[in-house]
């Protein structure tokens, strides 16, 4: 490997000691990771959301507080009351206020890519979503930058694009679609930014955290930096800035393959592949008392321990919460979320994502002269891409399944990350197009001429659990995993099948956006018309990858340079 050079940035970081294997909480912070005085608050319930008070800032420094917090549990005997709790909380703290709007100097309203939507309604519907762009801009107060340890904000250079609503900082697997949406903008300037950031935090951290708090730094989200920096680079052509920072983007991926990889046998081949697993077995600090509920069913310490290692391991997919990490006893779906085993689950989206990554390094690395670092990471993705085949591909069902590692067998339920090969463009045939098609209508997402029976999107999965990454519930990530996979096939049939659901897509999100406003995080695939609902929070408004979805697909399919 090369000599890495690192940029060495100006600025003032949270200093925070990381150990993924470790299995501690997410930061050394007694306050906002860890300690009596988290639980004391979450658990009181001060606040509806749990994530509120891991959010605020700290009006003295952390020393002071936690001193203040001893006085009250010694005046009370460690019995406080919850006005009490609530009091030292008001005393002690004030609603986070760490970020300022920010307009973007790349900011077009009137970008040159609306003038290439062919649909007339589509393109006006586009206009106003460019204008949601500054609405949903920040950057850090200099405030952040000088006392750093009174906030839960990681601070970061550059501006970024929040999602909207609760989650008023940055979050790694939806900048991606936000992204597509800002370079469709012409934004360019404010990606690189963005994607800097997230390259600060690689060079701090070794890998980029679920989101930009110092409580998510013990687990990521799915690793889409490489895709992100691929759809940059093809829009810029940047090749002295990928200079500059591949080797960041290099040991990102070796994060993934020293932290996230597990080994083992199966139909009498060994194979390496990865699976979300965070060691830290305590509550998650934004919902802490959301996973002590969840978790209190088991009464084993241990068990109560792995309880908070899936959930977190569960956050970390994104996909939080599913049926997907849910085993009953048998090894069958159901059960409620006190049964997560997420870690046992050998995703296949995740997989394919990483294999993707590989190839698309291996490509950065040869473009910038580093053709031993290429020509490793080719082989890394041309391995993985096998084992994907072997370990998750189903010959019968025509479609590739999650695997659960403690009975090696498929995980056979829908869920739309069957089809994340496909995406990753790691299916060569086109057969394997027309095989998802078969597989669509044969398990209901289709009807026997190939339209849709969810008129308001693909719906997460088949199972109706409550929870808010199962049916009836439709994501954005999730459609262009799908949709674009389908197209990316090669398959006549799978092309004209995602076509349907990307016209029927925006069609309904735009029918929702005219009556209310507002763009939604998830939407009901059952109704036409209706937002999506369930889990630990109400459905969000904003929506970043919503929006940015909405370009990616008028890009793909409605627009004068797509060839569908």
């Amino acid at each position: 490997m090369w000599l890495e050079s690192y940029i060495h940035l100006f600025l003032v970081w949270i200093t925070v000691f990381i150990d993924v294997h470790a299995g501690i909480p997410s930061c050394k912070s007694d306050i906002y990771c860890r300690g009596d005085l988290l639980k004391t608050v979450q658990m009181a319930r001060i606040f509806p959301d749990s994530k509120t008070f891991v959010d605020m800032k700290m009006q003295y420094r952390p020393k002071e507080v936690l001193k203040n917090f001893k006085d009250l549990m010694h005046e009370t005997k460690h019995n406080a009351s919850r006005q009490q709790i609530k009091q030292f909380v008001k005393d002690n703290f004030q609603p986070g206020n760490e970020l300022e709007n920010w307009k973007p100097s790349d900011f077009n309203p009137n970008p040159p890519f609306l003038y290439t939507v062919t649909v007339p309604q589509y393109r006006e519907f586009a206009r106003d979503l460019v204008q949601l762009w500054p609405k949903f801009s920040r950057k850090l107060k200099p405030d952040v930058f000088i006392e750093p340890d009174r906030y839960s904000i990681i601070p970061v250079t550059n501006g970024f694009v929040v999602p909207g609503g609760r989650f008023r900082e940055f979050y790694y697997w939806d900048s991606y679609w936000i992204m597509k949406g800002l370079l469709a903008s012409g934004m360019h300037d404010t990606v690189r930014g963005m994607i800097e950031n997230f390259l600060q935090m690689v060079d701090k951290y070794g890998f980029v955290p679920n989101g930009g708090r110092v409580y998510y730094l013990n687990r990521s989200q799915p690793p889409l930096l490489s895709l992100m920096v691929l759809e940059y680079l093809e829009a810029t052509n940047d090749l002295p800035w990928l200079r500059r920072n591949i080797h960041l983007l290099q040991r990102e991926l070796e994060y993934w393959l020293k932290t996230q990889t597990t080994t083992f046998r199966y139909q009498g081949f060994i194979h390496t592949l990865a699976h979300y697993a965070v060691d830290s077995p305590s509550p998650r600090p934004e919902s802490y008392r959301e996973d002590v509920n969840t978790c209190s069913p088991r009464k084993d310490k241990k068990d109560i321990k792995n309880c908070y290692k899936d959930l977190k391991s569960g956050a970390e997919t994104g996909w939080d919460f599913s049926s997907r990490w849910i085993f009953t006893k048998n090894g069958s779906y159901g059960g409620n979320l006190s049964d997560i085993e997420t870690r046992r689950v050998l995703p296949v989206d995740l997989n394919a994502i990483l294999a993707q990554a590989f190839n698309i390094f291996s490509s950065f690395a040869r473009s910038v002269g580093y053709i031993e670092e290429s020509n490793y990471w080719q082989r890394k993705s041309e391995i993985w891409t096998r084992s994907i085949q072997e370990v998750f591909y189903n010959k019968t069902d025509g479609i590739w399944y999650d695997m659960d590692l403690k009975l090696k067998k498929h995980r056979t339920g829908f869920y739309p990350s069957n089809l994340a090969p496909l995406w990753c463009n790691l299916a060569p045939s086109r057969m394997y197009g027309d095989l998802a098609v078969r597989y669509l209508e044969r398990v209901g997402i289709l009807n026997n001429f190939g339209i849709s029976k969810f008129p308001g999107g693909t719906p997460t999965s088949l199972l109706s659990t409550g929870e808010q990454w199962d049916l009836p519930n439709a994501w954005p990530p999730l459609q262009s995993i799908v949709i674009l996979g389908l197209k990316r096939s090669g398959s006549t049939a799978a092309m004209t099948v995602a076509k349907q659901l990307a016209e029927s897509w925006i069609d309904n999100n735009l029918l929702i956006y005219k009556r209310t406003g507002f763009m939604f995080e998830k939407y009901n695939a059952e109704l036409v018309g209706v937002v999506g609902g369930g889990g630990e929070y109400s459905v969000q408004t904003g929506f970043g990858w919503t929006n940015g979805l909405i370009f990616e697909l008028l890009e793909e399919f409605f627009s004068r340079d797509s060839y569908l």
